[in-house]
This record gives C-alpha cells, structure tokens and sequence, in this order.
C-alpha cells in the first residue's frame, strides 16, 4: 500500500507542478526540487522504514520524545521537527534535528541558539508565521515578523532557511489557497531565496502551486 501511495503522490507532485493560478504564470516548481517530508507520528519502525525504503528520505515527528525513540532505529535520512516546540525540549531536539520548522517565537528562537552553542552547531530553523485566525494555530503574526525576524538573525547559531504555516482544516482545498499565497508573498518580501514549508495532505497540491517547495504528509502515504 505504502508503494501505491508514494507514486501517487509523486504523481500529483508532477501535476501540481505543471499546473499554476492565475498571476503566477512563469512561476513553475520543478517537481525535482520538492522536499517530501514524511510525516512519522505514531507510525511503527517497521512502516517507516519501509517508506524510507522508497526514497522518502526526509522524515518529520511532531514530538521531540517520539522522535528521540526512532532516531537510532532509522539512519540515512534528515529530521524535520515539524510540531509545536516548548522551550525544555530545546536540548534534546537541536541534538537530532536537521530542520526545526515551527519557531514561533524570538525566546524560543533564543533558547535554541543557546543550546545549539553548547553543542557547537549552527540549527536551522524555519519560522512559523499564523496566516489563519485560528486560536489553535500557533506562530509569528504576519504584521510582527519583520521585526522579531530581525532579532533572530543576530542570533549565531541559529540559520533561518525559510517560512512555515499551517492552513485551516476546510472542506475545499482551494479554501486553503489565500494562507499559502500569503505566506509566499511574505517570503518574497523578506528573502525570495527562503524555503516555503506548507502544505499537507488535505491540501499540498494547492500548496505547491502556491509555491511551497516542502510538503509535509503522513495519511497520504501511510493510509489507505
């Protein structure tokens, strides 16, 4: 099943990549340069490796314990923490992450670079903006990102590599387009070389055409 799905996702990848809406004629994604992360929460070992097995290579966990578990059981792939960090899981997710993609905040911002300095690495993180006005949603609102942005980056440890949101749950696709196009938007204004991770399995198709170029799916590849 895990097979049938991953080339059906390629496949819509390929698609969404050939098609593009109105005002971003010339725009085109190259359906190479798309990072599949395949998202692992609650997914068994044995699941995930199988995925792994066909070319899924980036792998994205919501908690930091959960991912703690799988790092030494799965190797040759980079690690995306994709979920809500708080502040005393800092320590143990700069130790396994490649990618933090939900920084929400200039004092988490702050407290990874602390703990990245005691390890000697420089982290790459993502900035999670709220594009939505869902209570639920976390991140930098769009009107404050300028500023808290220029706090961060004189932050030595920490590298900002791009943006990340998450759009409402809605029952149409196309509903999620004006959160994605704003993001990208956004992106454009601050750095056009940054990363866009948007996009899950509901609705990455429109997020790709929006301009995402990292996608994060897990029921698209481990479901039925």
């Amino acid at each position: 099943m895990i097979k049938e799905n991953v080339e059906r996702v390629r496949q819509q990848i390929e698609q969404a990549c050939a098609s593009l809406p109105a005002g971003r004629q010339g725009l085109k994604s190259d359906p190479d340069k798309i990072m599949l992360v395949c998202v692992t929460k609650g997914r068994p070992i044995s699941l995930i490796l199988e995925a792994v097995s066909l070319g899924l290579k980036h792998i994205g966990e919501n908690r930091v314990r959960e991912a703690l578990e799988k790092h030494n059981q799965i190797s040759g792939v980079t690690w995306h923490m994709i979920g809500h960090l708080q502040s005393n899981k800092v320590k143990e997710a700069v130790k396994i992450f490649d990618l933090i993609h939900s920084v929400d905040s200039v004092s988490l911002a702050q407290e990874i670079n602390r703990q990245a300095l005691k390890i000697n690495k420089t982290q790459d993180v993502l900035l999670e903006v709220k594009t939505s006005s869902e209570a639920t949603k976390s991140g930098f609102f769009v009107q404050d990102l300028t500023e808290s942005y220029a706090e961060i980056k004189k932050l030595e440890n920490v590298q900002v590599k791009g943006l990340m949101t998450m759009a409402p749950v809605v029952s149409d696709a196309e509903e999620a387009r004006p959160y994605f196009a704003q993001l990208r938007q956004l992106r454009d204004k601050l750095n056009p070389q940054w990363l866009l991770s948007m996009g899950m399995t509901n609705d990455f198709q429109v997020a790709i055409e929006e301009g995402a170029n990292i996608i994060r799916l897990g029921r698209a590849i481990f479901e039925g």
